[in-house]
């Protein structure tokens, strides 16, 4: 049975995304940082309907927290599909911006990926087959106002993601990433309401968390095994 960690489970996609895993027939190991107990109660969930899932708690913007938790769980076997999703938002206007909401945004989702892929691409390299796929946004697309620390952090997730295709696409190994727009979930309810959706996404709606879920678990299966270094957006036609 293959095994997926997917950090930031507890959150909207996270959790979708995991489900899904679940679903698929994979063992999945559910993250969360800020809500450890929303990751736990998920893990439980899956488990109670005769799935294979359990909760790991660690922050990912920590390098030697996050060594130690994985550590643990390689002990267990090799991770062979990753999905980096923990990220966080500061958001402020730039000209204001201090070196803490700069540093703590680009620590999770830039720092994170790099603290939590490192030290698990040589045994998914030895297994010759994986999936990394990493949670980006529309902002690292296109930027967004108030958004510059994101958008950083996000563009250079994006950069890391192609050049660590490169790297590993003779094991076998294919890294994404996928760049939602307004997705629905508490974090878009509180920053849209529905007229700025109506304006900003030619959809004129939010996208839901299973539609963002559909496209990771299809990045990590075998049906997409020639897709590698891609920024796929799933935004209703935002970009």
């Amino acid at each position: 049975m293959k095994r997926a960690l997917v950090t930031g489970g507890s959150g909207d996609i996270g959790a979708a995304i995991a489900r899904r895993l679940a679903q698929e027939g994979l063992e999945v190991i559910i993250h969360g940082h800020t809500h450890p107990e929303a990751a736990e109660r998920l893990a439980e969930e899956l488990s109670q309907a005769g799935h294979r899932a359990r909760s790991a708690a660690f922050d990912v913007a920590d390098g030697a927290a996050t060594r130690g938790a994985l550590e643990t769980i390689l002990e267990e076997g090799p991770v062979q599909i990753l999905v980096n999703n923990a990220g966080s938002h500061w958001d402020a206007s730039f000209a204001g911006m201090s070196e803490e909401q700069w540093g703590q945004v680009r620590g999770a989702s830039l720092d994170g990926f790099f603290n939590v892929t490192q030290p698990l691409t040589l045994p998914m390299a030895r297994c010759r087959w994986g999936r990394i796929i990493n949670l980006s946004s529309v902002a690292g697309v296109m930027g967004n106002p108030g958004q510059v620390n994101y958008a950083a952090a996000k563009s250079g997730l994006h950069g890391a993601t192609q050049g660590l295709a490169r790297e590993l696409a003779s094991r076998n190994i294919t890294v994404n990433a996928v760049a939602p727009g307004i997705i629905e979930g508490g974090q878009s309810r509180e920053s849209f309401g529905e007229a700025s959706i109506q304006e900003l996404v030619p959809m004129r709606r939010a996208g839901e968390p299973r539609e963002v879920a559909a496209l990771v678990v299809f990045l990590a299966s075998e049906e997409a095994a020639y897709i590698s270094g891609q920024i796929i957006s799933i935004d209703g036609a935002m970009t």
